[in-house]
């Protein structure tokens, strides 16, 4: 009887070190995803003042282990206020974005660790250079754009539903922006990063990714 016991315990514990090292992602798998960075400076001497914002959710679902395709909003915000012959000006522009991407997990580096290749596409809408002078506001000019972008990244679990997410940098991306204006022309742009290997932590996002 205590051999069967002891067998029992042994197995237990077993089973429960097993589980406790199955992290990572499977086929049916949803996860939710952010990235958050802000800012703020407060100049007392001259009542200046600066603050900005960006956040990026993702929503993504597991088509395979190893693949995940979803969507990806963005909201951003910065805002600057100076003083001029003690009348206050206050600039705002603001941005929003929502496309899709999908991601290929192809490295383990431990049981915990989780690298990754993404792709995306996006589009934007700004509103660039509104002016509040006193209690009078001039309207901003409105931006719509495209952009695509393919990077790397990481997971990293903290326990079996919560990872830490390293989005090191874009290795390729391209975007194109117009205003909102008649006779405007776009603005595009296309930059490689090869050498992202050596920089990637000068680029990094941070930010939580959770397992459903």
């Amino acid at each position: 009887m205590k051999k069967i016991l002891l067998t029992i315990v042994a197995v237990a514990g077993l089973t429960v070190a097993s589980k406790a090292q199955e992290f990572g992602f499977g086929k049916g798998n949803f996860i939710v995803e952010g990235n958050f960075t802000s800012s703020n400076t407060n100049d007392k001497a001259t009542k200046e003042k600066t603050s900005a914002f960006i956040f990026n959710p993702k929503a993504g679902y597991f088509v395979t282990d190893k693949i995940a395709v979803g969507v990806q909003l963005g909201f951003g915000q910065g805002k600057e206020t100076t003083y001029v012959a003690d009348v206050k000006n206050v600039a705002t522009d603001k941005a929003f974005t929502v496309g899709a991407f999908g991601r290929y997990y192809f490295l383990e580096v431990g049981s915990r660790f989780k690298t990754y290749t993404e792709v995306g596409v996006a589009y934007a809408n700004e509103k660039i250079g509104e002016i509040k002078v006193g209690d009078n506001t001039t309207d901003a000019t409105k931006f719509n754009g495209f952009g695509a972008n393919a990077g790397i990244g990481a997971n990293f679990f903290l326990t079996e539903k919560i990872a830490v997410n390293f989005a090191f940098a874009d290795v390729i991306s391209y975007g194109s922006r117009k205003a909102d204006l008649d006779g405007a022309k776009a603005t595009t742009a296309f930059n490689t990063n090869v050498n992202v290997f050596n920089n990637f932590f000068d680029t990094a996002k941070f930010g939580l990714t959770f397992k459903f």
